[in-house]
Protein backbone atom coordinates (compact mmCIF):
# COMPACT_ATOMS: atom_id res chain seq x y z
CA UNK A 1 0.00 0.00 0.00
CA UNK A 2 1.47 3.57 -1.08
CA UNK A 3 1.86 6.88 1.41
CA UNK A 4 -1.57 7.90 -0.35
CA UNK A 5 -3.85 5.11 0.47
CA UNK A 6 -2.70 4.66 3.79
CA UNK A 7 -3.91 8.09 4.05
CA UNK A 8 -7.42 6.68 3.44
CA UNK A 9 -6.98 4.14 5.89
CA UNK A 10 -6.35 5.80 9.06
CA UNK A 11 -7.36 4.10 12.07
CA UNK A 12 -7.30 7.65 14.66
CA UNK A 13 -8.97 10.03 14.50
CA UNK A 14 -8.07 13.63 12.34
CA UNK A 15 -6.30 15.89 14.19
CA UNK A 16 -3.90 18.68 13.19
CA UNK A 17 -0.94 16.47 13.51
CA UNK A 18 -1.44 12.84 11.87
CA UNK A 19 1.12 10.03 12.47
CA UNK A 20 2.07 7.12 10.41
CA UNK A 21 4.15 4.72 10.52
CA UNK A 22 6.43 6.90 12.91
CA UNK A 23 6.13 9.70 10.32
CA UNK A 24 4.05 12.93 11.47
CA UNK A 25 1.97 14.35 8.77
CA UNK A 26 0.35 18.34 9.72
CA UNK A 27 -2.88 17.99 8.43
CA UNK A 28 -4.55 21.10 7.10
CA UNK A 29 -7.97 19.71 5.24
CA UNK A 30 -11.29 18.49 6.07
CA UNK A 31 -14.35 20.66 8.04
CA UNK A 32 -13.27 20.74 11.77
CA UNK A 33 -13.19 24.53 11.29
CA UNK A 34 -13.25 25.55 15.44
CA UNK A 35 -11.54 22.10 16.33
CA UNK A 36 -13.90 20.61 18.14
CA UNK A 37 -13.29 16.71 17.81
CA UNK A 38 -10.00 17.19 19.56
CA UNK A 39 -11.18 19.91 21.86
CA UNK A 40 -10.60 18.57 25.22
CA UNK A 41 -12.89 20.58 27.19
CA UNK A 42 -15.61 19.53 25.01
CA UNK A 43 -15.03 15.65 25.09
CA UNK A 44 -15.25 16.50 28.73
CA UNK A 45 -18.94 18.08 28.18
CA UNK A 46 -19.76 15.56 25.62
CA UNK A 47 -18.97 12.64 28.08
CA UNK A 48 -21.54 14.30 30.74
CA UNK A 49 -24.07 14.14 28.24
CA UNK A 50 -23.47 10.34 27.31
CA UNK A 51 -23.70 9.55 31.11
CA UNK A 52 -26.78 11.98 31.60
CA UNK A 53 -28.77 10.50 28.26
CA UNK A 54 -26.63 7.36 27.62
CA UNK A 55 -24.82 6.34 24.19
CA UNK A 56 -27.86 6.76 21.45
CA UNK A 57 -31.74 7.22 21.22
CA UNK A 58 -33.09 4.59 18.89
CA UNK A 59 -36.40 5.98 19.91
CA UNK A 60 -38.35 8.55 16.95
CA UNK A 61 -39.40 11.87 17.72
CA UNK A 62 -42.99 10.23 16.93
CA UNK A 63 -42.69 7.61 20.20
CA UNK A 64 -44.87 8.38 23.39
CA UNK A 65 -41.89 8.06 25.55
CA UNK A 66 -39.38 10.64 24.58
CA UNK A 67 -36.27 12.76 26.07
CA UNK A 68 -36.79 16.25 26.52
CA UNK A 69 -33.92 17.30 25.15
CA UNK A 70 -34.73 17.81 21.81
CA UNK A 71 -37.25 20.20 22.57
CA UNK A 72 -34.86 22.34 25.14
CA UNK A 73 -32.18 22.13 22.09
CA UNK A 74 -34.74 23.54 19.64
CA UNK A 75 -35.95 26.23 21.58
CA UNK A 76 -32.36 26.70 22.55
CA UNK A 77 -30.56 26.80 19.06
CA UNK A 78 -33.94 29.32 17.91
CA UNK A 79 -32.92 31.54 20.33
CA UNK A 80 -29.35 31.76 19.69
CA UNK A 81 -29.79 32.28 16.16
CA UNK A 82 -32.38 34.58 16.36
CA UNK A 83 -35.58 32.42 14.86
CA UNK A 84 -38.70 31.57 15.75
CA UNK A 85 -38.70 28.09 15.58
CA UNK A 86 -36.31 24.95 15.34
CA UNK A 87 -35.83 21.46 14.03
CA UNK A 88 -33.41 19.24 15.04
CA UNK A 89 -32.86 16.00 12.96
CA UNK A 90 -29.85 13.53 12.71
CA UNK A 91 -27.80 14.72 10.11
CA UNK A 92 -27.27 17.61 7.94
CA UNK A 93 -27.95 15.63 4.73
CA UNK A 94 -31.77 14.44 6.11
CA UNK A 95 -32.24 18.00 6.78
CA UNK A 96 -31.33 19.72 3.95
CA UNK A 97 -33.57 16.67 1.85
CA UNK A 98 -36.49 16.84 4.39
CA UNK A 99 -36.98 20.88 3.85
CA UNK A 100 -36.26 20.71 0.19
CA UNK A 101 -38.44 18.19 -0.70
CA UNK A 102 -41.15 19.26 1.45
CA UNK A 103 -41.42 22.97 0.14
CA UNK A 104 -40.34 22.43 -3.10
CA UNK A 105 -43.86 22.32 -4.75
CA UNK A 106 -44.84 25.61 -3.01
CA UNK A 107 -43.61 28.15 -5.62
CA UNK A 108 -41.51 27.93 -8.97
CA UNK A 109 -38.51 26.45 -7.78
CA UNK A 110 -35.14 27.99 -8.82
CA UNK A 111 -31.65 27.14 -7.62
CA UNK A 112 -28.69 29.00 -7.40
CA UNK A 113 -25.20 27.60 -8.76
CA UNK A 114 -23.08 24.86 -6.56
CA UNK A 115 -25.62 24.51 -4.42
CA UNK A 116 -25.02 20.82 -2.39
CA UNK A 117 -26.26 17.60 -3.72
CA UNK A 118 -28.50 17.55 -0.91
CA UNK A 119 -30.11 20.26 -2.14
CA UNK A 120 -30.93 18.33 -5.29
CA UNK A 121 -34.40 16.91 -5.98
CA UNK A 122 -33.85 15.26 -9.65
CA UNK A 123 -30.22 15.32 -10.00
CA UNK A 124 -27.72 18.15 -10.35
CA UNK A 125 -29.90 21.67 -11.68
CA UNK A 126 -26.94 22.65 -13.44
CA UNK A 127 -27.27 26.41 -12.62
CA UNK A 128 -24.03 27.73 -14.32
CA UNK A 129 -22.52 30.93 -13.99
CA UNK A 130 -21.81 33.19 -10.79
CA UNK A 131 -23.98 33.72 -8.01
CA UNK A 132 -23.82 37.41 -8.44
CA UNK A 133 -25.59 36.85 -12.39
CA UNK A 134 -27.79 34.33 -10.98
CA UNK A 135 -29.51 36.61 -8.35
CA UNK A 136 -29.48 39.89 -11.07
CA UNK A 137 -31.31 37.23 -13.30
CA UNK A 138 -33.12 35.94 -10.68
CA UNK A 139 -34.68 39.80 -9.41
CA UNK A 140 -35.68 40.41 -13.05
CA UNK A 141 -37.44 37.03 -13.51
CA UNK A 142 -39.38 37.40 -10.53
CA UNK A 143 -40.19 41.00 -10.19
CA UNK A 144 -41.06 40.59 -14.28
CA UNK A 145 -43.47 37.39 -13.64
CA UNK A 146 -46.81 36.75 -13.13
CA UNK A 147 -45.94 33.91 -10.42
CA UNK A 148 -46.41 34.90 -7.23
CA UNK A 149 -44.90 32.09 -4.91
CA UNK A 150 -41.11 31.19 -5.62
CA UNK A 151 -38.70 28.60 -3.96
CA UNK A 152 -35.16 29.78 -3.97
CA UNK A 153 -32.56 27.48 -2.60
CA UNK A 154 -29.04 28.44 -1.89
CA UNK A 155 -25.84 27.05 -0.59
CA UNK A 156 -24.52 30.75 1.81
CA UNK A 157 -20.79 29.70 0.81
CA UNK A 158 -18.93 28.36 -1.79
CA UNK A 159 -16.64 26.84 0.12
CA UNK A 160 -14.53 24.66 -2.66
CA UNK A 161 -13.54 28.52 -4.40
CA UNK A 162 -14.34 30.35 -1.24
CA UNK A 163 -17.16 33.15 -1.73
CA UNK A 164 -19.29 34.31 1.11
CA UNK A 165 -22.49 34.86 -0.81
CA UNK A 166 -24.71 38.46 -0.50
CA UNK A 167 -28.52 37.70 0.73
CA UNK A 168 -29.36 41.36 0.26
CA UNK A 169 -30.70 41.11 -3.31
CA UNK A 170 -33.97 39.54 -1.57
CA UNK A 171 -34.85 43.04 -0.19
CA UNK A 172 -35.37 43.80 -3.66
CA UNK A 173 -38.20 41.19 -4.20
CA UNK A 174 -41.40 42.59 -5.40
CA UNK A 175 -43.40 42.73 -1.84
CA UNK A 176 -46.30 41.22 -3.69
CA UNK A 177 -44.27 38.24 -4.24
CA UNK A 178 -44.67 35.00 -1.79
CA UNK A 179 -40.88 33.91 -1.08
CA UNK A 180 -39.50 30.87 0.80
CA UNK A 181 -36.06 30.79 0.65
CA UNK A 182 -33.68 27.52 1.36
CA UNK A 183 -30.13 28.59 2.85
CA UNK A 184 -27.71 25.45 3.40
CA UNK A 185 -25.58 26.96 6.31
CA UNK A 186 -23.77 23.82 6.90
CA UNK A 187 -20.40 25.45 6.09
CA UNK A 188 -21.39 29.07 7.94
CA UNK A 189 -22.67 28.14 11.09
CA UNK A 190 -20.07 28.95 13.86
CA UNK A 191 -17.70 30.41 11.37
CA UNK A 192 -19.84 33.63 9.81
CA UNK A 193 -21.16 36.92 11.17
CA UNK A 194 -18.48 36.56 14.10
CA UNK A 195 -19.62 32.73 14.97
CA UNK A 196 -23.19 33.06 14.25
CA UNK A 197 -24.72 31.94 11.01
CA UNK A 198 -25.54 33.43 7.27
CA UNK A 199 -28.76 34.67 8.89
CA UNK A 200 -27.39 37.73 10.77
CA UNK A 201 -26.65 39.09 7.63
CA UNK A 202 -30.29 37.96 5.24
CA UNK A 203 -32.57 40.89 5.43
CA UNK A 204 -35.66 40.32 7.20
CA UNK A 205 -38.61 40.98 5.39
CA UNK A 206 -42.68 40.11 5.16
CA UNK A 207 -42.93 38.59 2.15
CA UNK A 208 -39.42 36.23 2.51
CA UNK A 209 -39.42 33.58 4.69
CA UNK A 210 -35.62 32.13 5.12
CA UNK A 211 -35.18 28.61 6.02
CA UNK A 212 -31.81 27.35 6.99
CA UNK A 213 -30.82 24.02 7.01
CA UNK A 214 -27.16 22.64 8.71
CA UNK A 215 -24.81 20.26 9.27
CA UNK A 216 -23.50 20.65 12.57
CA UNK A 217 -21.05 17.90 12.27
CA UNK A 218 -19.11 20.87 10.80
CA UNK A 219 -17.86 23.62 12.48
CA UNK A 220 -20.03 22.59 15.54
CA UNK A 221 -18.46 19.61 15.82
CA UNK A 222 -21.99 18.05 16.60
CA UNK A 223 -23.45 14.71 14.75
CA UNK A 224 -26.88 16.62 13.94
CA UNK A 225 -28.68 18.06 11.56
CA UNK A 226 -30.19 21.37 11.87
CA UNK A 227 -33.34 23.66 10.66
CA UNK A 228 -34.12 27.07 11.47
CA UNK A 229 -36.96 29.47 10.69
CA UNK A 230 -40.46 30.65 10.78
CA UNK A 231 -42.64 28.44 13.75
CA UNK A 232 -45.43 27.80 11.00
CA UNK A 233 -43.08 26.02 8.71
CA UNK A 234 -41.09 24.31 11.09
CA UNK A 235 -44.55 22.95 12.51
CA UNK A 236 -44.88 21.84 9.15
CA UNK A 237 -41.91 19.57 8.76
CA UNK A 238 -42.51 18.52 11.99
CA UNK A 239 -45.41 16.70 10.66
CA UNK A 240 -44.15 14.72 8.24
CA UNK A 241 -43.30 11.01 8.38
CA UNK A 242 -39.95 11.34 7.48
CA UNK A 243 -39.53 13.62 10.82
CA UNK A 244 -42.01 11.36 12.73
CA UNK A 245 -40.32 8.08 11.71
CA UNK A 246 -36.70 8.83 11.88
CA UNK A 247 -34.32 8.43 15.01
CA UNK A 248 -32.93 11.46 16.37
CA UNK A 249 -29.19 12.61 17.13
CA UNK A 250 -27.44 11.84 20.03
CA UNK A 251 -28.72 13.53 23.04
CA UNK A 252 -24.82 13.98 24.24
CA UNK A 253 -23.99 15.69 21.51
CA UNK A 254 -26.75 18.29 21.89
CA UNK A 255 -25.92 18.67 25.55
CA UNK A 256 -22.36 19.63 24.89
CA UNK A 257 -23.93 21.98 22.46
CA UNK A 258 -26.13 23.70 24.76
CA UNK A 259 -22.96 24.11 27.65
CA UNK A 260 -20.16 25.20 25.41
CA UNK A 261 -20.58 28.97 24.71
CA UNK A 262 -17.62 29.84 26.17
CA UNK A 263 -15.81 26.70 24.13
CA UNK A 264 -16.89 28.07 20.81
CA UNK A 265 -15.89 31.65 21.22
CA UNK A 266 -12.51 30.97 22.14
CA UNK A 267 -12.40 28.51 19.30
CA UNK A 268 -13.71 31.16 17.08
CA UNK A 269 -11.26 34.10 18.39
CA UNK A 270 -8.29 31.21 17.72
CA UNK A 271 -9.49 30.66 14.07
CA UNK A 272 -9.74 34.13 13.35
CA UNK A 273 -6.02 35.02 14.56
CA UNK A 274 -4.83 31.87 12.62
CA UNK A 275 -6.67 32.91 9.87
CA UNK A 276 -5.74 36.54 9.51
CA UNK A 277 -1.61 35.10 9.40
CA UNK A 278 -1.96 32.90 6.88
CA UNK A 279 -4.36 35.29 4.63
CA UNK A 280 -1.81 37.51 5.23
CA UNK A 281 0.70 35.34 4.03
CA UNK A 282 -1.08 34.20 0.95
CA UNK A 283 -2.19 37.82 -0.59
CA UNK A 284 -0.61 36.45 -4.69
CA UNK A 285 -2.34 35.94 -7.38
CA UNK A 286 -1.71 32.16 -7.04
CA UNK A 287 -4.81 32.11 -4.32
CA UNK A 288 -7.98 32.46 -3.64
CA UNK A 289 -10.26 33.02 -0.32
CA UNK A 290 -12.69 35.16 1.16
CA UNK A 291 -12.33 37.44 4.09
CA UNK A 292 -12.61 35.55 7.47
CA UNK A 293 -13.27 32.51 6.12
CA UNK A 294 -10.62 29.50 6.89
CA UNK A 295 -10.01 27.82 3.33
CA UNK A 296 -7.87 28.88 0.52
CA UNK A 297 -7.71 27.61 -2.90
CA UNK A 298 -4.69 26.94 -4.81
CA UNK A 299 -5.13 27.61 -8.11
CA UNK A 300 -1.87 26.48 -9.51
CA UNK A 301 -1.03 22.75 -9.82
CA UNK A 302 0.71 20.04 -7.63
CA UNK A 303 0.07 21.67 -4.46
CA UNK A 304 -0.87 18.30 -2.61
CA UNK A 305 2.34 16.68 -4.35
CA UNK A 306 4.91 19.67 -3.31
CA UNK A 307 3.70 20.07 0.22
CA UNK A 308 3.51 16.22 0.93
CA UNK A 309 7.60 16.36 0.28
CA UNK A 310 7.30 18.65 3.75
CA UNK A 311 5.22 16.14 5.27
CA UNK A 312 1.75 18.39 5.11
CA UNK A 313 -1.44 16.81 3.82
CA UNK A 314 -3.85 19.27 2.28
CA UNK A 315 -7.29 18.99 0.87
CA UNK A 316 -7.03 17.81 -2.89
CA UNK A 317 -9.88 15.92 -4.94
CA UNK A 318 -11.26 16.10 -8.22
CA UNK A 319 -14.90 17.97 -8.00
CA UNK A 320 -17.89 18.02 -9.43
CA UNK A 321 -17.29 14.62 -10.57
CA UNK A 322 -14.23 12.24 -10.44
CA UNK A 323 -13.28 13.32 -14.22
CA UNK A 324 -12.89 17.20 -12.62
CA UNK A 325 -9.81 18.73 -12.32
CA UNK A 326 -8.72 18.17 -8.45
CA UNK A 327 -9.08 21.11 -6.25
CA UNK A 328 -6.31 22.12 -3.75
CA UNK A 329 -7.14 23.73 -0.85
CA UNK A 330 -5.15 24.65 2.37
CA UNK A 331 -8.12 24.65 5.74
CA UNK A 332 -7.25 26.58 8.74
CA UNK A 333 -8.53 25.19 11.74
CA UNK A 334 -8.76 26.27 15.69
CA UNK A 335 -6.56 23.25 16.71
CA UNK A 336 -3.66 24.48 14.64
CA UNK A 337 -0.89 25.58 16.81
CA UNK A 338 1.00 29.40 15.67
CA UNK A 339 3.90 26.50 15.23
CA UNK A 340 2.15 24.44 12.94
CA UNK A 341 1.37 27.68 10.90
CA UNK A 342 4.72 28.48 10.84
CA UNK A 343 5.42 25.23 9.10
CA UNK A 344 3.32 25.44 6.88
CA UNK A 345 4.22 29.17 6.13
CA UNK A 346 8.32 27.60 5.40
CA UNK A 347 6.92 24.80 3.60
CA UNK A 348 4.74 27.38 1.11
CA UNK A 349 7.85 29.77 0.73
CA UNK A 350 10.00 26.59 -0.60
Amino acid sequence: MNIEDKFKNLNKALAPSIEIEGKNYLYFGGTAYLGIPQNTSFIKLFIEGIKKYGLNNGTSRGNNVQLGIYNEFEAFTASKYGTESALVSSSGYLAAKLTVAHFANRGTLRYAPATHPSLWINGDPGVQGTFTQWTEDLLREINQSKQQKWVLVSNSINNLWPEIYDFSFISKINPGKEVILIVDDSHGIGVLNEGSSVLKSVPQTDHVQVLLVASMAKALGVDAGLILGPQRLIEELKQTDEFIGASPSSAAGLYAFMHAGDIYGQSYEQLMLLNKEVSLFLETSNWHFAKDFPVFLYKGEDLEKKLLKNNILVSSFPYPTTSSPVINRIIICSWHSKQQIEQLKSALKS
